[in-house]
């Protein structure tokens, strides 16, 4: 039995009150097909920049006939940001050598046993990345005190309108998401740039990798309900990928594909970011006035959550955050990070020298780019394409972790991808700060089982010395013996002198926002209690970090498995259970660590006791950290307050209201027992070939005698993408008595809330049309 034909297109008929069905409207445009592929893999060193022009849109590539190679972007910045560099590298080189002497006199051989020389070389190593971190938060305070000639800067353009024929796409790749904040934060974007009058220069579109083939009913429905929330039709797109290769780079390289030469610039977004209009409008002003630019990434800032965890990193991020970014503008310039969403990219030259393959060979460091995000980036300079950060761009924002072990789980997920991104480190085509962006992103946690392995060996030491009778004749001949000394004056003086290396770009940042006004952060004594507590969070999260990192570093160079899965976008509070799980060994680990040490030598635990005590609280840390009331008490007394949450931005407020507003999603089960959301999906589906379209009916013919649980989540999809199936087995279903049992069940339900009026807005909406969803919704035959 066939209710309604199959579509030929992917088209929607509907209007904004669904009862003229004339105008057309399509869930995606017409495929306008380009190449997309990487010339070489891994790139060559040997490159050469393509001599087609890629500052002109794709249709006029090549068509000037001077012929112009890709913009190299030679200007006084690349020598000044040589110079900076060069700066940089002493200053680190001379702290560490600097703090490296002070250790040695710490130690009681000064570094004349093997063990000790261990330990010297790995305090040298760390310092390093240590003095790194303070020289790129100083700059970043001198540059906001004094600002840079250089900089991209948001101050510097006009307000002028955006030329014409100038098209930019907002692109949001999601998988398996929640789909009420997702489409809530998209059509905030969208509503802001409304507001701009510059709408007609954009178009969005939802890239969904989605597995789940409930989420892709959610997704569909939450798509046509935007669209007729905003008047979207024909500006906002859904696409659903049924080949899910290279995960999110693979899902932007295939919109590239099909519709990226209609398009000069993209914005890419996650699925937690939020944009204004003004932000939107600004990047596209800064790409045009910027020729030689590929890339410009925004510094987004992190709101939006409850829990006590995410509001200490929402704080740290909005207080300390400008500094770090304005330092990495100081030392990159137009050699900077890309970050992978909240960011404008020069469509032509990204698809035709930021295509990825996979990296060869079977070991645990091949295969796919997870993170893609550094790698377009050094590929696009070495294309000649500056990358830059918009540092002071407002209006760019973006959600974090509610809690510490969801946290660990994406922090997982990076380590293993920029483990992968070393590979790439030799190749000499690539610019060599990118490579040092390579180096950096690997170091980010390399570090952790550094910084462990030099605790270990220090703890051996003390074993060593308290169990094992000095020597103090070392050498042949000597004729003085070598008496061992500790130096507690100059470990207190070096430990002394780390944090405030530690904690100096800290109290600068509090500096400076005292000086620009503290009215949104709570006034000035919140402010500096907010700090140093935050301190205190910070000190007790490193150890419990450093030994999840050196698991992750492990797990990656043993090969194995990482399941990628997408981070929660709710305040989801750590249960004891999953504490206890995930922190047990940690925990047990501090006990014995603090135990033996007290044993050798009880004074020499106070030392081992910023370490040992978070490892033993571990546990408790990560659930109270995870508690909304205990966030929300924070803010009753304005602590960790921040400038979003005194004075919401209207997107912020426009995606809150929407994302408490959202209804329960539609599923599977509705898709083949609701009328509209049937005929939508049937819509929204695309011709197959007789063969696909054989399996799915039967099926269709299996589930309607087995219901739903019978089919797995692979062959509930193939129904989804099959609209004569789907169609043919709500007629089934709707008429048939002898369907499965769940089957009536869901009618049935479905009638009781229709009744009720609790049903989903979308379906309530166009409740007296749903027992004849032609007359809304129709298709092309």
């Amino acid at each position: 039995m066939e209710l309604y034909p199959a579509p030929r297109l992917n088209r929607v008929f509907a209007s904004a009150d669904c009862r003229d069905p004339s105008p057309e409207l399509m869930s995606a445009p017409v495929l306008n097909r380009t190449p997309m592929a990487p010339e070489s893999w891994p790139p060559s060193s040997k490159f050469k920049r393509c001599p087609a022009d890629d500052n002109v849109h794709p249709e006029q590539a090549g068509s000037r006939p001077d012929g112009n190679c890709s913009p190299d972007p030679c200007g006084e910045w690349r020598r000044s940001g040589a110079l900076r560099r060069l700066i940089l590298l002493i200053l680190m080189l001379g702290q560490s050598l600097l703090a490296t002497h002070f250790m040695r006199g710490v130690l009681p051989y000064h570094g004349g046993q093997p063990l000790e020389l261990v330990i010297l070389v790995l305090f040298a190593i760390l310092s390093l990345w240590v003095s790194a971190g303070f020289w790129t938060a100083i700059m970043g305070f001198l540059l906001l005190l004094r600002g840079d000639r250089y900089a991209i800067s948001a101050r510097g353009v006009d307000d002028s309108p955006i030329s014409e024929g100038v098209r930019t796409a907002v692109v949001m790749p999601i998988c398996n998401e929640d789909v009420g904040r997702v489409f809530a934060g998209l059509q905030a974007t969208y509503r802001s740039l409304a507001q701009t009058r510059e709408a007609g220069s954009f178009d969005f579109y939802i890239l969904s990798d989605s597995s789940d083939p409930d989420t892709r009913v959610a997704e569909t429905e939450a798509w046509f309900e935007m669209c007729r929330a905003v008047n979207g039709f024909g500006r906002v797109f859904y696409r659903w990928r049924q080949h899910r290769i290279k995960r999110k780079s693979g899902n932007i390289a295939d919109f590239c594909r099909r519709w990226g030469s209609n398009y000069q610039y993209m914005v890419v977004l996650d699925a937690d970011s939020v944009m204004s209009g003004e932000c939107l409008t600004k990047l596209v002003r800064l790409m045009q006035a910027n020729p030689t630019a590929g890339i410009i990434q925004t510094a987004p800032r992190t709101v939006g959550r409850d829990t006590l965890y995410a509001r200490v990193q929402q704080f740290a991020s909005r207080v300390y955050g400008p500094l770090f970014v304005a330092g990495l503008h100081f030392w990159q310039l137009g050699e900077s990070h890309y970050w992978g969403h909240n960011a404008i990219i020069r469509v032509a030259p990204f698809m035709r020298h930021c295509a990825l393959g996979r990296l060869s060979g079977r070991g645990p460091l091949s295969g796919e780019i997870l993170s893609h995000d550094f790698v377009e980036a050094a590929l696009m300079r070495r294309a000649g394409w500056a990358v830059w950060i918009a540092y002071d761009l407002p209006g760019s924002y973006e959600e974090v972790p509610p809690n510490l072990l969801d946290e660990l789980k994406r922090d997982r997920r990076w380590c293993y991808g920029n483990l992968i991104n070393f590979r790439l480190f030799p190749q000499s085509s690539f610019h060599p700060v990118h490579r040092a962006v390579f180096f950096s992103g690997v170091f980010a946690y390399v570090s952790a089982p550094l910084w462990l392995l030099s605790l270990i060996l220090s703890t051996a030491l003390l074993a060593t010395h308290t169990l094992i009778e000095p020597q103090y004749f070392v050498e042949p001949n000597q004729l003085f013996p070598l008496w061992p000394q500790w130096n507690p004056e100059r470990a207190v003086a070096l430990f002394s002198a780390t944090a405030a290396l530690l904690f100096t770009p800290k109290v600068l940042s509090v500096i400076l926002i005292i000086a620009q006004g503290t009215r949104h952060f709570g006034g000035v004594a919140a402010l500096a209690i907010s700090m140093l507590l935050e301190m205190i969070f910070s000190a007790a999260l490193a150890p419990i970090r450093m030994l999840f990192h050196t698991q992750f570093v492990v797990a990656a160079l043993t090969g194995r498995s990482l399941h990628w899965k997408s981070p929660p976008r709710e305040d989801a509070e750590t249960p004891w259970s999953d504490a206890l799980r995930h922190h047990g060994l940690h925990m047990l680990l501090g006990f014995a660590w603090a135990g033996g040490v007290y044993w050798l030598n009880p004074s020499f635990l106070w030392w081992l006791l910023p370490i040992v005590g978070p490892l033993i609280l571990s546990a408790p840390i990560s659930v109270l950290s995870s508690r909304v009331s205990t966030g929300r008490f924070m803010r009753r007394l304005r602590l960790f307050l921040i400038p979003e949450e005194v004075d919401p931005p209207q997107e912020l407020q426009w995606t809150m209201s929407a994302a408490r507003r959202s209804a329960p999603p539609a599923d599977f089960i509705e898709a083949v027992t609701d009328p509209f959301s049937n005929a939508l999906l049937s819509a929204c589906g695309a011709s197959r070939s007789r063969q696909y379209r054989k399996d799915a009916s039967l099926l269709a013919h299996r589930a309607l005698s087995e219901g739903p649980d019978a089919l797995s989540p692979r062959e509930r999809n193939v129904l989804l993408s099959d609209p004569m199936a789907l169609s043919e087995l709500h007629g089934l279903v709707s008429t048939l008595p002898t369907a499965h049992a769940m089957w009536h069940q869901a009618k049935r339900r479905r009638h009781e809330s229709d009744r009720a009026g609790v049903r989903r807005p979308t379906v309530h909406h166009y409740k007296g049309v749903a027992e004849n969803p032609g007359t809304a919704i129709g298709f092309e035959r």
